[in-house]
């Protein structure tokens, strides 16, 4: 059976690391949800940064919903026939509307790291680095302004992400390994 599983935490614990360990490891198409809001920002012609990011993503919020992004990436869902990893699932609207729609195969995992280790990897990281009062703001702006805690508290599995990628990996497969041979997995 096909599954939708979606990688959901905040910024700097790890997700994008799981994504593309999954989609390498195990062949599964990739829906990045951050791309659809990348691609708005260019057709307005505004500069890749995180202000304009979040502006857009906002503004897309505002103009169609809360869930308007997983409304895009059920498309793209619909017409794949195996498994799929949904990165950059935001908003409770957005689960909510994926669970109505795939009730049996759409799967939710947490990643976790403490937030001096977030603030640590995110200064640090090559694209789009980020202060530590930048964390805190864009952490706050996303719980209460895009309901991003709800898939996180929500998740069916949680993984703790404090270890070097290793550790990370080696949890990802004995999870996949668990979602992959069970079909009730949720």
């Amino acid at each position: 059976m096909k599954k939708i599983i979606a990688l959901v935490g905040m910024s700097g614990t790890g997700k994008s690391e799981a994504t593309n360990f999954l989609k390498d490891q195990f062949n599964f198409d990739l829906f990045y949800f951050g791309g659809i809001v990348l691609n708005e920002v260019k057709k307005r012609g505004l500069e890749i940064n995180n202000e304009n990011e979040k502006m857009v993503r906002e503004d897309l919020r505002r103009q169609h919903g809360n869930g308007v992004l997983a409304k895009i990436a059920s498309e793209t869902i619909a017409k794949t026939d195996s498994t799929i990893l949904l990165d950059g699932l935001y908003s409770f609207t957005e689960y909510k509307i994926l669970e109505e729609l795939y009730p049996e195969n759409f799967i939710v995992v947490a990643i976790h790291s403490d937030k001096a280790l977030r603030y640590e990897r995110l200064a640090q990281r090559k694209f789009r680095p980020l202060t530590k009062t930048e964390v805190d703001r864009r952490d706050y702006t996303e719980i209460e302004n895009i309901e991003k805690g709800g898939p996180i508290a929500i998740a069916d599995y949680h993984i703790l992400n404090n270890g070097d990628v290793s550790i990370l990996r080696q949890n990802l497969l004995e999870l996949m390994d668990k979602i992959l041979t069970d079909d009730n997995s949720r």
